[in-house]
């Protein structure tokens, strides 16, 4: 959670400078939690019912990655055209997109391999993936979605 706050704080003038960032940041980040909870709950079924083993995990990863990549495509398609219509904006709408995008693959990915590092680990990953998953992918969408806004907006 500090790494979130801390990755804001670098961005603490492009919110002053536009607003709408802190009102659609926190849907960039939680879209990313939400696809990687849903692939941290596979994998870790997967891993409980020992369906996850080292000659899988490629394919296991590749299809998430396909699963996030196809659901970014649809979501960002979808909400960059609410904040298109909400904020009148297309340039906000374009890098809110392509921040969805990027933070549901990162998710998804994040969501896959926090557990099967955590199991290698010897760590429960129902007890411990969670948490990982929330902090990187908060940080990681908001650090994506203020930055490019800031190189492409302001």
């Amino acid at each position: 959670m500090f790494a979130s706050a801390w990755v804001i704080g670098l961005f603490e003038r492009s919110i002053d400078e536009l607003v709408a960032l802190a009102v659609l940041m926190p849907v960039v980040a939680s879209m990313g939690g939400v696809a990687g909870t849903q692939s941290l709950a596979v994998v870790i079924r997967g891993i409980a019912l020992e369906q996850v083993k080292e000659g899988n995990r490629l394919r296991l990863f590749n299809r998430e990655l396909a699963v996030g990549l196809l659901n970014g495509g649809l979501w960002a398609l979808t909400v960059a055209f609410v904040a298109a219509l909400w904020f009148g904006q297309p340039g906000l709408s374009l890098v809110f997109g392509v921040a969805l995008v990027l933070n549901l693959v990162w998710g998804v990915a994040t969501g896959t391999l926090v557990p099967m590092a955590l199991a290698r680990l010897r760590i429960d990953p129902a007890l411990a993936g969670g948490v990982v998953l929330v902090a990187l992918t908060d940080a990681f969408g908001f650090f994506v979605f203020l930055g490019l806004a800031t190189l492409f907006l302001l």
